[in-house]
């Protein structure tokens, strides 16, 4: 038994460690800039912390079975990031402002990345009254994953697009060059 938790301890830090990798590399190849990646997964590497502390005050221990469910959390998480950084981007590149970059983003995204959220959230969230403990525990930390996720790419993710981007960009001044 002290093998297979030290094993599962050693296979937690990898595969982490490849998935963010990964998610990192598709951020910058598609995204092409290394503040929107870092807008998209701070927030997730917030959560996935978050998980952890929730993790260990309800004593739910790392065990083989629930490693893949932080990796499903992580990887349905990055979800609202990308589709509501992706507005904000070409909101941007029309030349808006941030704030209002923002808010169109989540006129067009937000509500869909809420929905999803609280839809997702609260079909794993009904596992809580399972007799089982394993699926009442992957159902609350689910729940905690999927929901939190969407408050950060809803909330967390603006503001560290706001610390990333020029005054310029931040306030909607189109540069004009002269020629």
């Amino acid at each position: 038994m002290a093998a297979t938790n030290e094993a599962v301890a050693a296979a937690k830090i990898e595969e982490l460690a490849a998935l963010f990798a990964a998610l990192v590399l598709m951020c910058l190849l598609t995204f092409r800039s290394l503040a929107a990646t870092l807008c998209i997964i701070l927030p997730l590497a917030l959560v996935s912390l978050l998980n952890n502390a929730l993790m260990a005050m309800l004593g739910i221990g790392l065990k083989v079975s629930t490693l893949p469910v932080i990796a499903l959390g992580v990887r349905v998480g990055v979800d609202y990031g990308i589709y509501l950084y992706d507005r904000i981007e070409a909101h941007l590149h029309e030349g808006l402002p941030l704030r209002e970059a923002y808010y169109r983003a989540l006129v067009e995204r937000g509500a869909a990345a809420a929905f999803t959220a609280v839809t997702m959230s609260i079909g794993v969230g009904s596992w809580i009254f399972s007799a089982l403990k394993f699926q009442a525990d992957m159902g609350l930390l689910l729940s905690f994953m999927f929901f939190v996720n969407m408050l950060g790419a809803i909330f967390l993710l603006p503001a560290l697009l706001a610390f990333f981007l020029d005054k310029s960009k931040r306030e909607g001044e189109v540069a004009i060059s002269a020629t």
